[in-house]
């Protein structure tokens, strides 16, 4: 969800904002184990009908019964899709998404979702793809392995976790020759090495990377002199802290509202406070559900979707972890 990347890349995207109503109903149908501390939870409309479509790399919004919001890539590549398949790993630090799905969720529950996002898309027709997965950072990948077998289009995946009973999916992986696996435990600790991998990439190849923070800024250093097009990267964690300085009034220019954002504030916790139906889920600019358009203001940028390009552009904004560097913001709502 950047230095040089399209992080959650916008590339050829379609920027679909459903309102904050558009969800579904749908019913928890399976629980399945993939990994250690790592499932696979399978949701479908409660009347069997089919769901929105989506491309490998989409992710969509639960909304838990606990309250939270959270955002997980679908990871199996359907053109038809009659179920949304999540592959969840249960933090340890969990603020209270994935612990309440592992912990709390049973078959039958009914939820709400969101229709599916892509802010990671895949160049379907790129003359190579070279994919970098860490940890539960598989699950859009896996989505985008099936697609580009079924098109019969090259590709090569390095994957790379703690210990092989943190891999996810690695029995179908393991048939497949694009694959190469990389386990911390079985190279004396050491991780992959994400520069070599780059450096013996395809100059023409379009590389994808998902994983925990390291291994990102990793890819983000050897691919530091790539073609921004062809370099995308999706975060779980936010790259920067949220602004938090405030002092700075927010207009909104179809109602004419202004809001006063304090020190310590996020744009989106106030709009939320006083009534405002905005579409939010992460809260750490991460997945993009709360992007708005900026009509003036010069907004500071804490997200991990836009590009510096795009952030410069200051036409867009993630308003649940941005500032703003003048007096007055006003956004298109």
């Amino acid at each position: 969800m950047t230095t040089t990347v399209t992080v959650i890349t916008l590339e050829d995207r379609t920027v679909e904002k459903p309102s904050a109503d558009a969800t579904l109903e749908v019913r928890l149908a399976a629980i399945r184990y993939a990994a250690r501390d790592t499932n696979l939870f399978d949701f479908q409309r409660p009347d069997g009908g089919p769901l929105p479509a989506y491309e490998p790399g989409a992710h969509a919004d639960l909304h838990l019964p606990s309250g939270h919001t959270r955002s997980y890539s679908l990871t199996i590549d359907q053109p038809n899709p009659t179920t949304y398949t999540l592959g969840i790993k249960r933090d340890p630090a969990s603020r209270g998404g994935s612990r309440y799905i592992h912990d709390e969720l049973s078959v039958g529950r009914t939820l709400r979702i969101s229709a599916p996002r892509n802010n990671f898309a895949l160049k379907e027709d790129a003359a190579h793809t070279v994919l970098f997965a860490g940890g539960i950072g598989i699950t859009p990948i896996w989505c985008m392995v099936q697609r580009l077998e079924r098109l019969q289009r090259p590709w090569t995946l390095y994957y790379s976790c703690r210990s092989r009973v943190d891999a996810a999916f690695i029995e179908s992986l393991k048939t497949m020759a694009g694959t190469q696996f990389h386990f911390d435990d079985e190279h004396g600790g050491k991780f992959l090495d994400i520069a070599a991998a780059v450096g013996a990439a395809p100059a023409d190849a379009h590389l994808y990377c998902c994983g925990p923070t390291p291994m990102l800024k990793a890819f983000e250093t050897a691919t530091a002199n790539w073609p921004q097009a062809q370099i995308h990267v999706e975060y779980f964690t936010p790259k920067q802290e949220p602004a938090g300085k405030g002092g700075f009034i927010v207009e909104l220019a179809r109602s004419g509202q202004e809001f006063f954002i304090a020190e310590g504030q996020s744009i989106l916790e106030v709009l939320l406070d006083e009534g405002v139906d905005v579409d939010y889920s992460c809260e750490l600019g991460i997945c993009g559900a709360c992007e708005q358009r900026v009509i003036s203001g010069t907004p500071e940028h804490r997200d991990s979707i836009l590009t510096e390009e795009e952030q410069a552009e200051n036409n867009r904004v993630m308003i649940c972890c941005a500032g703003c560097k003048s007096e007055r913001l006003v956004l298109d709502l």
